[in-house]
């Protein structure tokens, strides 16, 4: 058993010489520091790649709230505009509604002043009641001597009368 165990047993060559070792000087150095510069390269391209991979993710991210917020003011400006359409329209309405009720309005202003003017009693200035109380003054004098003529006439033909109606008896 100890024999057939053993690797080298169904070995019959010997052992090889040793005459070719490693060399353990400047190329174990170089290989060290190239090793050392790709395991830096590949430590770098994976902090790049999941840098890059970030950046694409936001980006994405971005790109869609984007286009999510660009659809929602495309509706808002259609809604705005169509909001805008009808407070044009109103406007329009309400200015003509205006215009008409303005209208109105001076007509009914109008024809109050002109009441007014028949219907409120304006208190008369000194000179005008004086005026117009002369010329009352002045209009009964006249009929006070148009009555005094006209009753001495009545009066004398209402003798005569009573006189022809004695004589006539006699």
């Amino acid at each position: 058993r100890d024999y057939y165990a053993n690797s080298d047993a169904f070995v019959q060559q010997p052992s090889m010489p040793e005459k070719h070792t490693k060399a353990t000087g400047a190329g174990t150095g170089i290989i060290g520091i190239l090793e050392v510069v790709e395991s830096d390269f590949a430590k770098s391209l994976a902090k790049e790649e999941a840098q890059e991979d970030d950046a694409q993710s936001e980006y994405d991210e971005v790109t869609q709230e984007n286009k999510v917020a660009k659809t929602m003011k495309d509706q808002d400006l259609k809604y705005k505009t169509k909001e805008v359409k009808g407070l044009k329209k109103a406007i329009a309405d309400l200015t003509s509604d205006r215009e008409t009720i303005s209208n109105e309005l001076a007509a009914v202003n109008e024809y109050y002043a002109k009441l007014k003017d028949r219907c409120v009693a304006k208190p008369e200035t000194y000179e005008e009641r004086k005026a117009r109380r002369e010329a009352e003054i002045k209009g009964l004098k006249e009929a006070l001597s148009i009555l005094e003529s006209e009753t001495a006439f009545v009066q004398h033909d209402s003798h005569r009368r009573h006189m022809r109606v004695f004589l006539e008896a006699k």
